[in-house]
């Protein structure tokens, strides 16, 4: 049997150590980084990496995209798609700077929590992204909005930047998201006042909802905090918690999910997803959507 191929491709000056260590534990044999990836290199890049295999090599062949842009990451996936030429083409699975992976774990650890402890399904509820346009909030954004949420990305300096990224995304996946700034507590305390729902994906070591904040929600049910650094990102909210009743959300029966807990499940998705390129007997092309089903197996 010809051993296993992994080329990364990533845009960035290096490649994730994080996903390096998660393929190699996943069972790939070889991994050859690439990285200062333009798009315009991706058509050949695939295509070098499919022919010389042969149709029996290809199945042991595969191709991860990384970097921290998740529209350049999506434009190099579907550039990478189009290069196929059956029988000869290989998987691919996308997931910048781990934004997939990471914002399926987190809506997905929130979706379980939101049913397990109020009977309640995502359409049903509002969100709310703090740091919601990088690539976590970005991707987080994505996946509740089409499972239904009423969705909104937050950014903390201009209403320009929440809307027009809300624009894009909403083009390139029909899905409906909305977009806001907040960049004082009243600002939040008003963006609060009905969701159900709070995503925190802001920047690590940055708390962006503080305990007089939280003091004022009333119909909050779930929060989830990406941020495994101190101070967290949603006060009261530490890394370990996953359904833990919201000690300074006074006026409403909110549970917290934190980091670890998300991280737990993001490291089970990306495993699982690098296992499938290496058995799958087909190619197949992963993204934040096979990675939110994945996460939702995960609680079944």
């Amino acid at each position: 049997m010809k051993r296993s191929i992994l080329h990364m491709l990533d845009p960035m000056p290096n490649n994730s150590p994080f996903d390096i260590n998660m393929a190699v534990d996943a069972g790939f044999d070889i991994l050859m980084p690439y990285n200062n990836v333009k798009l315009e290199n991706v058509h050949g890049l695939t295509q070098d990496a499919v022919f010389s295999r042969g149709p029996a090599g290809v199945k042991r062949t595969g191709l991860f995209i990384g970097g921290r842009n998740l529209g350049l990451a999506v434009d190099m996936f579907d550039t990478a798609k189009q290069a196929m030429m059956p029988p000869f083409a290989i998987s691919v699975f996308a997931d910048p700077s781990g934004a997939f992976t990471t914002a399926a774990a987190l809506v997905a650890c929130v979706e379980k929590e939101l049913k397990s402890k109020h009977g309640k399904e995502l359409a049903d509820c509002k969100a709310v992204i703090f740091g919601g346009t990088g690539p976590v909030g970005i991707a987080t954004g994505i996946i509740a909005s089409l499972a239904g949420a009423e969705t909104t990305i937050v950014d903390h300096l201009y209403l320009e930047t929440a809307v027009d990224i809300a624009k894009q995304y909403n083009r390139r996946f029909g899905c409906d998201l909305k977009g806001a700034v907040a960049s004082f507590d009243k600002d939040k305390i008003e963006l609060l006042k009905d969701v159900d729902i709070i995503f925190c994906t802001a920047k690590a070591g940055i708390q962006v909802l503080n305990s007089t904040i939280l003091k004022e929600v009333t119909q909050l049910k779930v929060a989830g905090d990406v941020n495994a650094i101190s101070p967290a990102g949603i006060e009261g909210v530490t890394a370990q918690d996953m359904g833990v009743p919201m000690i300074h959300a006074t006026h409403c029966n909110a549970v917290g999910v934190g980091a670890l807990a998300v991280g737990n499940v993001k490291y089970q998705v990306q495993h699982a997803l690098l296992v499938l390129m290496l058995e799958s007997e087909t190619p197949i092309y992963l993204d934040f959507r096979d990675a939110f089903i994945k996460a939702r197996e995960i609680f079944k």
